[in-house]
Order: structure tokens, then sequence, then C-alpha cells
């Protein structure tokens, strides 16, 4: 026999085992597989039952709805006290209103000021946003004794209290820049050092830069019709 056809066949032999072998550990790699998948199948259907009976899951969840359920509540005595939305009050309202919520922020305002309309533009778009501060504004002209007592001579003036107490103020545009296109995220971040509102948390940004960019949008649009009509 010719000695390189016996090579050749012998060479044949051999890779044709290689291949057979191939083919069987692959068989036995798909089965392990698919066994290991179905366990995984089998533990994963008895751990949803046993969390299902969990009483630490079931106690987790009852705290949870608890708190919801409280902060809710928070919510609704807030709303009561006139938090959530920028009202306009009476001198006669303001001792009540300033001394009836831990955090209030008051906006002394003329009605004809043209930078007066720009801040109530912004806090009339924070003020739903930070429930947790109440938000007024009062007629300057129409509270003379409570301008005298707390010293206001430009306006606008934004005086914060605390617990009844006016604990900081922003007078004009002075801790904006001087500048009459500002942002509501700036008054917002300015409020925020001041502590008058609160930090909110970060899933709550992109809200927030929906709050800026429609404020900002009805400010510019109200300056317009204001000059227009000048």
């Amino acid at each position: 026999m010719d000695p390189d056809a016996v090579k050749s066949t012998l060479s044949n032999l051999a890779f044709g085992n290689v291949l057979a072998a191939a083919a069987r550990d692959y068989q036995k790699e798909i089965v392990a597989k698919e066994k290991t998948q179905a366990a995984s199948a089998s533990h994963d259907e008895v751990d949803l039952d046993e969390l299902l009976d969990d009483p630490e899951l079931e106690k987790l969840h009852a705290e949870r709805i608890a708190a919801l359920k409280k902060e809710v509540e928070k919510r609704e005595v807030l709303k009561r006290q006139g938090h959530g939305e920028y009202r306009e009050i009476t001198e006669g309202d303001f001792l009540g209103e300033v001394t009836g919520s831990e955090k209030v922020i008051c906006h002394f305002y003329h009605r004809e000021f043209y930078r007066c309309k720009i801040m109530d533009k912004h806090l009339k778009g924070l003020a739903p946003v930070y429930l947790g501060t109440k938000f007024i504004k009062l007629d300057a002209e129409n509270a003379p004794f409570f301008v005298t007592k707390l010293g206001i001579k430009t306006l606008p003036c934004v005086i914060l209290f605390k617990k009844g107490i006016a604990v900081d103020r922003l007078v004009g545009f002075q801790d904006l820049g001087s500048k009459d296109d500002f942002s509501t995220r700036a008054l917002e971040n300015i409020l925020k050092m001041k502590g008058i509102i609160d930090e909110k948390k970060k899933d709550e940004d992109d809200e927030d830069d929906e709050t800026d960019s429609s404020v900002n949008r009805r400010v510019r649009s109200s300056t317009a019709q204001d000059s227009d009509s000048d």
C-alpha cells in the first residue's frame, strides 16, 4: 500500500474522531445548559412564592403605604394652610399668614412696577413645586404699616419668614445679577441657599427644567405685551 495513502487515511480518521468528539462535547454542553436553566426557573418560582409569603416584605410594604399616606395627609394640611399656590393677601391677613406656617415667602410689590411683574412670574412658578413653603404677595401701597415696620424702601422686596420672624430678604434684583432676564432656577437656587425652600430629589430635576422654561416663556410673553401696551 502506498505510504502516502495510508498516512492520508489515518489523518482523515483522526480528524473525523476529533469532530465526533467535539460534537459529543457540544451536545453535552447544550444539555447541561438546558438543565441549569430549568433548575434556575424552578428556583425562581420557589423564591417568588417565598417572597409573597415573607413577613418582612409584608412589613416593609405596610410601612411604605403608611409613609405615603402620612405624606398625602401632610400635603393636604399644607394646602389648607394656603401652600401650593401663589396668593395675594391683604394687610389685615399678613400677621396670620406669616405666623401660620413655618416657612413663608412674601413679595411686597407695586402693581405698576415692571420688575415686580417679573418677580411675580417666577414665584408663581415655584409655589406649586415647593409645597413646604408658603408663597404670598402683598401690595405695598395697601400695606403702609408693615412697609414701614419692615423698613421696605425698594420694590420688589421679597421677605423670607421662618416661624413668623423675618430672617432675610431679596431687595430688587441685587442677588440676581441686577438683570431682568434671570432664570427661575437662579431665583430657586438663592432661595435654597437661604434655607427658605427645601432641597428636592434628583428625579425631580427634569420637571424643574420644564418649569423653568415655561415660566421664562411666560415672563417674556408678559413683558413683551407690557412693552406693546406702553
